[in-house]
């Protein structure tokens, strides 16, 4: 029996900030069809290590799980920032291609329709947004980008059958970049354990991040907080100062969105 990932499994052990500097919020798929029970466990630690930062930056967030349909996903323009976690491969629909790769897993149309409307609203809003993993290919998409079906040449981006799926993955953050600017260096060594990717990029996007057989690993809007990392700073296995970094400045933008709505709401702007 394939066990699944209750909203309980992810909740930080820490208490929210009771005056926070930005409040988040997150959208993830906890679980997804034909979930394997490594996943579960995958997705529990992921999610409970992303939530655990916030807090520990001085975030407040909102968990809103795709699992089941979102009542209105446009309430993520109520929020500072909005987070998009990892999950299952989006539909091949979504990207306007006809054929789903046999390859594909964890495919949910109607947790992609959420997402990427729940993405719509928070950029209408002009939030800062941070995508990860399945959240970036997510922000690709909605830009009218699309998303390669299955990397056949995989070894650097997930373990082979029966080994662990997750690897540490060489990536180079391209210079001039916001993520080069966040990230301090050319090259990081992130948990990786992916076989779709971005494909074409999305209108108004630039590659920012590159695997060495030239994969895009991150994507970015150069005229506002878009960002997504195909890779994943929240797997504790990985370097936390990568994760802090990534986290910190999404929460700082966040921070700084939530000061600037403030500001036009007492008419000191």
């Amino acid at each position: 029996m394939t066990a699944r990932v209750l909203r309980e499994d992810v909740l930080p052990a820490l208490p929210i900030p009771t005056a926070p500097r930005a409040r988040v919020c997150v959208l993830a798929s906890l679980n997804y069809p034909d979930i394997s029970n490594a996943d579960v466990t995958l997705i529990r630690r992921f999610t409970e290590v992303a939530l655990t930062t916030l807090i520990e930056l001085g975030a407040a967030f909102e968990l809103l799980d795709t699992t089941e349909p979102l009542v209105d996903p446009s309430v993520a323009a109520n929020f500072d920032g909005l987070l998009l976690l990892g999950g299952g491969d989006i539909d091949n629909s979504c990207y306007g291609v006809p054929t789903r790769h046999p390859r594909s897993y964890g495919v949910d149309a109607r947790a992609d329709r959420d997402a990427l409307a729940a993405i719509a609203a928070a950029e209408a809003a002009d939030r800062p947004i941070f995508g990860i993993c399945r959240g970036s290919q997510l922000l690709n998409v909605h830009r009218g980008g699309t998303i390669i079906g299955d990397i056949e040449d995989y070894a650097l981006h997930h373990g082979a059958p029966g080994e662990p799926e997750f690897v540490d993955e060489p990536i180079d953050i391209m210079p001039g970049t916001r993520l080069a600017g966040i990230l301090g260096t050319g090259r990081v060594i992130g948990r990786s354990g992916h076989h779709q990717a971005v494909d074409v990029i999305g209108s108004g996007l630039v590659v920012a991040a590159r695997a060495l057989d030239g994969i895009t690993e991150g994507i970015e809007d150069p005229s506002r907080y878009y960002l997504g990392v195909q890779w994943h700073p929240e797997d504790d296995d990985g370097p936390s100062a990568d994760r802090l970094a990534l986290f910190g400045a999404f929460v700082d933008a966040a921070a700084a969105a939530r000061g600037s709505r403030r500001a036009v709401a007492t008419g000191r702007a």
